[in-house]
């Protein structure tokens, strides 16, 4: 007869884990960047995606616009451990809030000659990439949208000369009248 399992012995239940955009509204003065990604590696979360901009010169007030993944209880606590660093004004969870307009800007950086470089035009047009510079070997595209659009692009440039790629992070900003918190 086998003996039950006691709640320590069993295995532990898996946790759905999902990507949350976060955007944080902090003064705009030095080291503030460095205290909000301290507060992640510090405690042993992983940011995706990161950007910083100012958004209100006269009131010097930065965005920080923070991809992150983790259990709904992981980031319930970062949310309220960004929320209780003393330069932060808000921390808004613009995945919980419902749909936000999130965008991503890159470039790329494709190399080739005869028909991949037509291959490479095409493929640019269907996905409305513009071109910012070209030489006879190369060019280099310029993409803004989702980051699954980037991603898609990036792959289908690789067979054809992918030489490099440069991506700001995602933006975003919740849909609506309302400003984010």
């Amino acid at each position: 007869m086998n003996a039950p399992l006691s709640p320590y012995t069993a295995p532990p239940t898996p946790r759905p884990v999902s990507s949350h955009t976060l955007s944080v509204l902090v003064d705009n003065e030095p080291g503030v960047l460095a205290r909000v990604v301290g507060m992640f590696s510090g405690r042993g979360y992983n940011i995706a995606s990161l950007t910083v901009a100012e958004v209100a010169h006269a009131d010097h007030v930065s965005r920080i616009t923070i991809v992150t993944a983790g259990t709904p209880e992981e980031i319930e606590q970062v949310t309220l451990q960004l929320d209780r660093l003393v330069p932060v004004h808000s921390v808004t969870d613009l995945t919980l809030r419902g749909e936000a307009v999130e965008r991503e800007l890159a470039m790329i950086k494709v190399a080739g000659r005869g028909e991949d470089r037509q291959e490479a035009l095409r493929l640019a047009e269907a996905f409305r990439a513009r071109v910012v510079d070209a030489s006879t070997a190369s060019f280099v595209f310029e993409l803004t949208g989702a980051a699954s659009k980037i991603d898609h692009f990036v792959e289908l440039m690789r067979p054809i000369g992918l030489v490099e790629v440069s991506r700001t992070g995602v933006a975003a900003i919740a849909r609506g009248p309302e400003k984010t918190p």
